[in-house]
């Protein structure tokens, strides 16, 4: 028993040998392996700031021999590292400003410091934060030029990924922020001087909005294509715009594919609900041919006709299929209302060439393009109200480069049509017919 016991500790304390040397021998290669990473990036860090400083050598060689140069445009030889913060922040011209960003260098920091509480971004230990006037002015010369994202990105020395990334933040914080300022129901105020502005400079009286659609060009989506087909056969997003006689939006409801009938938004949007229950009229039912008449708005033929919605006199037919002539007020009345909505039309244009990712093919997404939309009319009211000039060569740009909006179909069915709305109508051809005589 003895041998037996003496055996079995030599075991033990074999096995306990073995296990502790080995316990060693990790932990020696565990140090070893450390320091062997540790020179690695040792000889790593001191390659990579040897790599700096003969490029930031070569850069100052390379500026110091292109000063003797004569450039004819600041920006064409500078380096994309230093084109933002030295030229446009320190070299651009009025100008510059508006060609490139759409906008006056007042209202450029302005509007950086409306959305800064959205868009600023903490530095990092990995890299330091675009400034909020950079993610700005990247995302305007997107919608403002709908150029690729790969240019914006080697002119302002950012990634692909960061340009979409500000784009899709701009747009955002422009729609949470500014919307309460530059996209709400009109004041009082705001109706009646609109109102005498369609009826001064536009020959409509009572009226204070136009209703009208606007068609944004998409890439074809990935389900549902066939819905995005709009009446002209291109593929689009539809919007409903309510204009004010100064050119400004005040309903914007986008979203919807190409195809749908615009009497439905209509119908199933907050304009129909606000307009029906008198919120675009004061307090006070106005007068109008001796009558108590709330304000109206104007809209196409492809609308359904209301109290506050006027639209010109369909030509009927005959029997036989041949169009009967109109009666003389009614003609008149079609006349003065398509002059009116030609001035929401022209509108519309100047919001197209200012912006004109609206104007040509968007390549964002589908969840981007509505509050792309959204924040492009929220951006027009904004330049408008500043009284940032408006370059008539933008307006030739788009004249010649897009598709014509396409022309929906008048609504035939009188089902929708208010039943007062044709008395409210005659009042307007005997206003017509009274000026005219």
């Amino acid at each position: 028993m003895g041998d037996e016991e003496e055996q079995q500790q030599r075991s033990l304390m074999f096995l306990l040998t073995y296990m502790l040397l080995k316990r060693r021998r990790d932990l020696n290669n565990a140090n070893i392996q450390r320091r062997n990473e540790i020179q690695r990036r040792i000889r790593h860090r001191q390659y990579f700031f040897q790599r700096q400083r003969r490029m930031l050598m070569m850069m100052i060689a390379g500026g110091i021999r292109s000063n003797s140069r004569i450039r004819t445009r600041p920006w064409t030889t500078t380096p994309r590292s230093d084109w933002w913060e030295r030229v446009v922040m320190t070299e651009f011209q009025p100008s510059d400003w508006l060609d490139k960003f759409r906008m006056s260098r007042e209202t450029f920091f302005y509007l950086c410091d409306k959305l800064r509480p959205r868009l600023a971004r903490q530095d990092t230990s990995f890299r330091l934060a675009l400034p909020v006037e950079k993610r700005v002015a990247v995302a305007l010369w997107r919608l403002a030029s709908n150029i690729e994202y790969r240019t914006i990105s080697a002119l302002f020395g950012v990634g692909k990924s960061t340009v979409c990334r500000c784009v899709r933040d701009m747009c955002h914080a422009i729609v949470a922020l500014l919307s309460s300022i530059y996209l709400r129901p009109p004041t009082e105020q705001e109706l009646e001087i609109s109102a005498q502005l369609f009826h001064s400079y536009l020959g409509f009286p009572h009226c204070v909005a136009a209703l009208t659609t606007l068609h944004t060009a998409i890439i074809t989506p990935s389900s549902n294509a066939s819905d995005y087909a709009n009446p002209a056969g291109w593929l689009s997003v539809l919007s409903q715009v309510a204009i004010s006689a100064q050119g400004h939006f005040w309903d914007v409801c986008a979203s919807f594919p190409g195809g749908t009938d615009p009497a439905e938004i209509l119908q199933n949007s907050a304009l129909w609900v606000t307009a029906a229950e008198g919120g675009l009229s004061p307090a006070q039912t106005p007068i109008f041919m001796g009558k108590p008449l709330r304000y109206v708005l104007l809209g196409e033929a492809c609308y359904p006709l209301q109290s506050w919605l006027m639209k010109a006199y369909p030509e009927q037919k005959s029997r036989r299929g041949c169009h009967t002539a109109l009666t003389e007020p009614q003609q008149l009345f079609n006349r003065r209302l398509s002059r009116a909505l030609d001035a929401s039309e022209e509108a519309l244009l100047r919001l197209r060439a200012r912006w004109q990712c609206l104007s040509k093919r968007n390549d964002c997404g589908l969840d981007v393009v509505p509050t792309m939309v959204l924040a492009c009319c929220i951006l027009h009211n904004m330049c408008e109200s500043h009284g940032d000039v408006f370059n008539a060569e933008w307006q030739m740009e788009v004249c010649e480069a897009e598709n014509p909006q396409p022309r929906h179909k008048p609504l035939t069915s009188t089902s929708m049509d208010q039943s007062d709305a044709e008395e409210v109508r005659g009042l307007f051809c005997d206003y017509f017919q009274q000026q005219s005589t």
